[in-house]
């Protein structure tokens, strides 16, 4: 499943040119890395320090690997990168809403709360000012609940959060990728803001399985297929970049990308 995860966590940042790629945790990593060594060769890439790379670096110690440095990137050089809109990043956020709202600060009221967690860091300007999308290694209604976050980190399209005349042109919500299937934001709500739905599940997912671990109603894609699998190439480009196998301990148990079959209902 980690294999499948991220390749399908690769296809986010596919045609997106010259924009700096963050993958946040080793899969979105690991996709944002194979995207760049397969189908988006353009994409910026950082050695997760201060400095660009011509190729992905491979996850955990180096060994007597040497990275291709091609130019330097330091702090102040990023945030020109994240508020200019030229950054795609992948987060994994503790919460979802139907609106697309995250959450990566607290769980509970926020006077009192059950758990805390990272706090909001630099989230609200980030999904505010470039491309976001979002990596759920666990599926299930604690993360995508049935009203809103309960504090929300990073922005969404729900239209009572913004003062009128606020511009929110430059909200751009992309993929998220999930244990079960791959989701996206281009189906509309009543408001005609855009709203979530399955755009493919994974072999032997069902879309009512889907639905029954989510809080909220979501849409089904017209040609709601089945997420790809990885082939040959893939597998072995993700081994080279994760020579250690850190992606196996992601996902609890790394259950098999082929489940038992479950009929999609018509």
């Amino acid at each position: 499943m980690a294999e499948l995860m991220i390749v399908a966590a690769s296809e986010a940042w596919r045609g997106n040119g010259e924009l700096l790629a963050s993958g946040i945790g080793v899969i979105p990593r690991l996709g944002a890395s194979l995207a760049k060594l397969t189908h988006t060769p353009e994409l910026l890439m950082t050695d997760s320090e201060a400095y660009l790379v011509s190729e992905p670096v491979p996850l955990g110690p180096r060994g007597d690997y040497l990275p291709r440095y091609e130019g330097y990137l330091p702090f102040d050089r990023v945030f020109e990168c994240v508020w200019g809109g030229r950054r795609h990043a992948m987060i994994g956020p503790t919460q979802i809403d139907r609106w697309g709202q995250s959450n990566l600060s607290v769980v509970g009221d926020y006077a009192k709360p059950k758990a805390a967690m990272l706090g909001v860091r630099g989230l609200p300007g980030n999904s505010l000012c470039h491309i976001n999308s979002m990596f759920v290694p666990q599926h299930n209604t604690r993360v995508f609940v049935a009203g809103e976050v309960d504090m929300v980190s990073g922005v969404g399209y729900r239209r009572e959060r913004f003062s009128e005349g606020m511009n929110t042109s430059t909200i751009d919500l992309r993929r998220i990728v999930t244990d079960l299937c791959v989701l996206d934001f281009e189906a509309r709500a009543e408001d005609g803001s855009p709203a979530m739905r399955v755009r493919s599940l994974h072999p032997g997912v069902s879309f009512e399985q889907v639905q029954a671990a989510t809080g909220f109603p979501l849409q089904r894609a017209a040609d709601l297929g089945e997420t790809a699998l990885p082939d040959a190439r893939q597998l072995a480009l993700i081994a080279k970049l994760d020579p250690h196998n850190l992606r196996a301990a992601q996902l609890k148990n790394n259950p098999p990308a082929l489940r038992a079959s479950t009929p999609v209902s018509a």
